[in-house]
């Protein structure tokens, strides 16, 4: 199994359009693959695009409020790992 390191919680879930808000404690890069774990969450993706503000963004940091399109259901609270 691929170490994890966590790298984030998720601030909000947005149902309607599937992207999860996301504060960054590390850092985060497209084309990452991430684990969201929580109480009923279990996530494993690609991260395919990130968002700042609503602009499109390659990479994030530590202090980062990120967007990032899920495949499924997260909620707040959530805790975000990225494989390494």
């Amino acid at each position: 199994m691929a170490e994890e390191m966590k790298i984030g919680e998720v601030a909000h879930y947005f149902s309607k359009i599937n992207v999860a808000a996301v504060k960054l404690t590390g850092d985060l890069k497209v084309g990452d693959k991430i684990h969201i774990k929580g109480h009923t969450t279990d996530l494993e993706q690609n991260v395919d695009s990130i968002q700042i503000q609503h602009d499109s963004v390659q990479k994030a940091g530590k202090g980062d409020d990120v967007g990032i399109k899920v495949q499924d259901h997260v909620r707040t609270g959530d805790e975000v790992f990225v494989k390494i």
